[in-house]
């Protein structure tokens, strides 16, 4: 009995190993069968994909660009009267680009929402160069410079106008608007505290404005800025594009030295420079581009035309001496035209 038990081992051995062998090569066939049913292997773990990198955001126009010569002097200009009610000025400067300074021409922008100024870029001197600090929008005014860039930018804040709720109100006194399509309007005297309004386009350095921040524009630069839109950058570029507008083919004095609108440069209402020795207004004007009563000439609608950089250097008063071409009166006079009859300012002699 005992040896019967035994050889029953010995033959079940055998049988146990094929057993055994079967559940394994059913195991990596991919499935595994319980009670007459096949169940399927888990499936494979997913492939990761990593996520899409965020956009980046638009880079600032020409910050922190540097030129080893100081910009060019201010140009004297004339500011067109404001396309559309809720548009911002945002006066002119130089630029630089490797075949020199060039002129972007001031124009009235579309702020990027409402309750924003902008706050111009400037040229400041430092480490023996001069860099470019980039313009800016934010809810105050901050520093630029201490430039005069003119047209209530009196190289401190801003006096051209003030928001009043969701709508832009226009100082006439030193804004150039026309009553007929702006009609959100006041009048208020600005006076330029500064020691002297000149034509300095920088700060710092030999011959610069030696201007710091005030307290309320540090405050100014701590809040959040917006940069500048995209149709300020178009101008900017086209700007750059135009032989014309550098300074060593303009001599200081470009023929497009503001537009009504960004990138309008061959548009009605562009307007030229008045240069050294009281050069004429630029001549190509169509009519009705800048309409007289706005041209600069004491009136109830535009009493100042708010130019500090050089087109006079006495405070924001309105009414400014008249002379044909700023010139004595025993001084032959150019030939009036509807440029240079008008009005030219004596106090730039």
């Amino acid at each position: 009995m005992l040896k019967a038990c035994k050889d029953l081992r010995v033959t079940l051995a055998p049988l146990a190993g094929f057993v055994l062998l079967g559940a394994a090569a059913t195991q990596l066939s991919g499935c595994v069968v319980r009670a007459g049913v096949a169940v399927p292997a888990p499936p494979p773990p997913p492939v990761y994909v990593a996520p899409a990198p965020p956009p980046a955001a638009e880079p600032v126009a020409e910050a922190d660009i540097q030129a080893s010569e100081p910009p060019p002097a201010l140009p004297q200009y004339e500011q067109p009267p404001c396309p559309v009610e809720g548009y911002l000025w945002t006066p002119g400067y130089w630029a630089w680009a490797p075949a020199g300074y060039y002129w972007v021409p001031g124009t009235w922008v579309a702020p990027p929402r409402v309750g924003l100024l902008w706050t111009p870029g400037y040229w400041g001197f430092a480490g023996g160069l001069y860099v470019f600090h980039a313009g800016y929008w934010g809810p105050h005014v901050g520093f630029y410079g201490g430039v005069a860039y003119g047209f209530g930018y009196t190289g401190v804040g801003f006096a051209g106008g003030r928001w009043v709720g969701s709508s832009f109100a226009y100082n006439q006194s030193v804004t150039n608007v026309n009553v007929t399509v702006v009609h959100n309007t006041y009048n208020e005297t600005v006076i330029n505290n500064n020691v002297t309004v000149n034509r300095v386009s920088y700060n710092g350095g030999a011959g610069g404005i030696h201007a710091v921040p005030t307290a309320q524009e540090r405050m100014a630069a701590q809040e959040q800025h917006v940069a500048p839109t995209p149709e300020q950058h178009q101008h900017v570029r086209q700007a750059a594009a135009n032989p014309a507008l550098l300074a060593k083919n303009n001599g200081g004095r470009p023929a497009i030295a503001a537009t009504p609108r960004p990138s309008a440069f061959n548009a009605p209402g562009v307007l030229g420079s008045r240069g050294a020795g009281n050069a004429p207004l630029h001549a190509s004007q169509p009519n009705g581009a800048h309409p007289a009563p706005n041209h600069g000439q004491p009136s109830a609608a535009h009493p100042n035309p708010g130019q500090p950089n050089g087109a006079h250097t006495q405070p924001y008063a309105g009414a400014h001496p008249q002379n044909a071409n700023g010139k004595p009166p025993a001084a032959k006079p150019h030939p009036k035209t509807p440029e240079n009859g008008k009005h030219e300012e004596t106090a730039q002699r």
